[in-house]
């Protein structure tokens, strides 16, 4: 199955922001220093992720040395 760059990105930014927003409820409340970490998680993952190329795939011989 293929992904494209920008599926794979957006997966990527909402794990990291459920991660992050899920800690941040630990005390059932968000205080704004965890909503700026929720933001920076979600805004890095969305740009490592995109910054990061597809692996290609081999041409079908599957022997690469």
């Amino acid at each position: 199955m293929k992904i494209s760059k920008m599926w794979k990105a957006v997966v990527a930014a909402v794990v990291a922001g459920a991660s992050t927003l899920s800690t941040a409820l630990a005390d059932d409340t968000i205080t704004a220093a965890e909503g700026w970490a929720a933001g920076l998680a979600i805004l890095a993952a969305l740009g490592f992720t995109w910054a990061v190329p597809n692996r290609q795939s081999s041409s079908g011989s599957g022997t690469e040395a």
